[in-house]
């Protein structure tokens, strides 16, 4: 089997389905896995409406010190989820486990006033949009999890 083949069974249809909760780890990490569906659905042209490298991408990336398109290219060999995570693992910058745990609680937990005031005021506009109107979102997670039907 090739790597793209392998890449087409791995990769998510996004059109049809929705990418993991950012809440799911991968590699430790949260966002990691949502990240990994929407990079491998972009590889195949099965993202849909989603978008790989997006400011959620790049708050993880960000912190576990790891290139966008290292990933991107370690996902276009066909890696599967145990290999990106333990490529996750070898290539983050991020090395106490007490670090990564108190960064995936703050990112589960993190409300939207404490976003960056661009996702804020993006968010303001969407919520409505997206969100169904008896729904409250208590933090940014919610979100993700309320519009693809997860709680």
């Amino acid at each position: 089997m090739t790597n793209q083949d392998q890449l087409q069974l791995l990769a998510p249809d996004l059109t049809k389905e929705y990418p993991r909760s950012p809440r799911e780890t991968l590699g430790n990490f949260v966002i990691a896995g949502r990240t990994l569906d929407k990079c491998r659905a972009l590889l195949v042209s099965r993202n849909g409406e989603y978008h790989f490298d997006c400011p959620l991408d790049n708050i993880f990336f960000d912190f576990a010190g790891l290139g966008v398109d290292a990933f991107k290219e370690q996902a276009a060999t066909g890696a599967t989820d145990d290999e990106m995570a333990e490529w996750i693992r070898s290539n983050t910058t991020v090395q106490e486990k007490i670090e990564i745990i108190r960064w995936n609680n703050e990112m589960r937990t993190k409300r939207l006033c404490e976003l960056p005031d661009k996702l804020q005021i993006f968010l303001e506009d969407y919520i409505p949009q997206f969100i169904p109107r008896n729904r409250p979102v208590y933090c940014w997670f919610d979100v993700y999890d309320l519009e693809e039907q997860r709680i």
